[in-house]
């Protein structure tokens, strides 16, 4: 996985770095602390680690019970579409969907102002569209036939229920999301929060793999120190095959 154009420390450094908070560095702030002069190479290793955390999630599938939802996140508007008016709400050019799942048991007497619900493992994966199709062929490579699943009563999930063991759609009130889906839309927000205050101008293309780091970590969030170890044998396990399509950048995504 290893750039020649940097040293070794440098990889070891980005990976302590972060792997230390669980939020995260912009490239700009890892340039720094690296005392790297180049932005361009700093970001490209930046997210041939974070493709790894991806890889490294890949290997599992999500199950039990479980909530899905799709989410839209703020985006780079693409350079083809930047003369265009702006469209509103869900077909804006600012906009890239995202699919979230999260495995999420109800738990028995929870405590006074404790979520309903407790959270194992999350994923989101980039998509395209919201077609039937293809939230049905990512829910076949993600999720264990034996999850039971929980969703809103969108006309995307219709053909899951082919390919679990369960799928519950209920028409989901706003002030009912925290009772029924608690756990996509907490991680949804803390991802968007996230994204907005560490990093910026975040290309479509390249969304997946900012959202590989806070899934990674996220479901690392109890390993305290071990996580670092647990990325460095990733990063030796698995190859990442991300290339930039553009140089000497100055920006983020």
């Amino acid at each position: 996985m290893q750039n020649s154009k940097l040293p070794f420390r440098n990889w070891l450094v980005t990976m302590h770095l972060l792997t230390s908070t669980k939020k995260s560095f912009s490239t700009e702030e890892l340039r720094r602390q690296l005392g790297h002069k180049r932005y361009q190479p700093i970001w490209e290793m930046v997210n041939k680690i974070r493709d790894v955390m991806g890889n490294r999630d890949n290997e599992y599938q999500l199950t039990g019970q479980m909530e899905l939802d799709d989410a839209y996140f703020s985006s780079e508007i693409p350079q083809e579409q930047k003369d265009k008016p702006l469209k509103r709400g869900r077909g804006s050019q600012s906009k890239t969907k995202v699919l979230v799942m999260a495995e999420s048991e109800f738990v028995e007497n929870p405590k006074k102002g404790r979520k309903p619900k407790r959270v194992s493992h999350i994923k989101m994966q980039v998509i395209s569209d919201l077609k039937s199709n293809t939230i049905t062929n990512i829910v076949k490579e993600q999720v264990d036939k034996s999850a039971e699943l929980t969703t809103d009563d969108s006309t995307s999930y219709t053909k899951l229920i082919e390919h679990v063991n369960s799928h519950v759609a209920k028409v989901v009130e706003h002030e009912m999301i925290p009772v029924i889906l608690p756990w996509v839309h907490i991680a949804i927000s803390n991802a968007k929060r996230l994204f907005l205050n560490v990093h910026h101008n975040i290309k479509t293309e390249y969304l997946q793999y900012y959202l590989n780091e806070f899934c990674y970590k996220f479901n690392r969030r109890y390993f305290g120190e071990k996580i670092f170890d647990r990325l460095l044998i990733a990063a030796v396990s698995y190859s990442s095959d991300f290339k930039s399509k553009i140089y000497n950048r100055t920006l983020c995504g």
